[in-house]
């Protein structure tokens, strides 16, 4: 992981919470959690996931997408911003970085269930500001990584 740190960089503040998310709540999963110092934006050796501060379109506050497709339902890397002024939440940070894993919303999850399930800890849609990754989450990351 790394912050933008050209354009979209997060303040200082945004940085802990992300660093936080990813140690207490994504660090217990098999996935292998690292801050990139001298991350790369391109070529074989990409940053796995970029964390941008700046506008969201629309009315939600944050957003991941792939920026490298690299086929079959895989991205060699991933951005996940987040809107400033606060909007760095546990919660939403929590909700974008599984995106960023391949975590899903409820109404696409298998089993599906509505988007609000409080199953889906911190992937419900709203997110709950200060609600954690949970079980069933970690569970799926396992399975996956």
């Amino acid at each position: 992981m790394h912050d933008a740190s050209d354009s979209y960089p997060l303040e200082s503040a945004d940085r802990s919470m992300v660093n936080n998310v990813m140690t207490n709540q994504f660090g217990p999963t098999d996935l292998s959690i690292s801050y990139d110092s001298t991350p790369s934006f391109s070529g074989t050796a990409e940053t796995d996931v970029i964390y941008q501060e700046g506008t969201v379109p629309g009315s939600d506050n944050g957003m991941t997408w792939c920026n490298d497709d690299i086929g079959g339902w895989k991205c060699d890397q991933q951005y996940v911003r987040i809107e400033g002024a606060g909007a760095y939440a546990p919660g939403l940070t929590c909700h974008e970085t599984g995106h960023a894993v391949g975590l899903v919303h409820g109404i696409y999850a298998w089993q599906s269930t509505s988007n609000d399930s409080d199953a889906l800890y911190c992937m419900q849609k709203p997110v709950p500001s200060t609600t954690p990754l949970g079980t069933i989450n970690r569970e799926s990351i396992n399975d996956v990584y």
